[in-house]
């Protein structure tokens, strides 16, 4: 994924929290709001650690442009 989708997303994602954040403690749910801010920031987190995975082969070990055998 390109850095600039990736820092893009990240911005929406910690956008979503924080809003999700002060929505929680408006209803009065005191220990979810501070789940809902960790659980933004890990997959922030995670986004950035773990890179795509890139396969040269597909899902049934053909690579591609390659015939499958019968």
């Amino acid at each position: 994924m390109p850095v600039r989708i990736k820092l893009a997303l990240s911005v929406v994602v910690v956008l979503v929290a924080i809003a999700a954040f002060f929505f929680q403690r408006t209803l009065g749910h005191d220990r979810i709001q501070y789940l809902v801010l960790f659980l933004g920031g890990f997959m922030v987190f995670a986004m950035w650690l773990f890179p795509e995975v890139k396969r040269e082969e597909t899902a049934g070990g053909i690579r591609r442009g390659q015939v499958a055998p019968k």
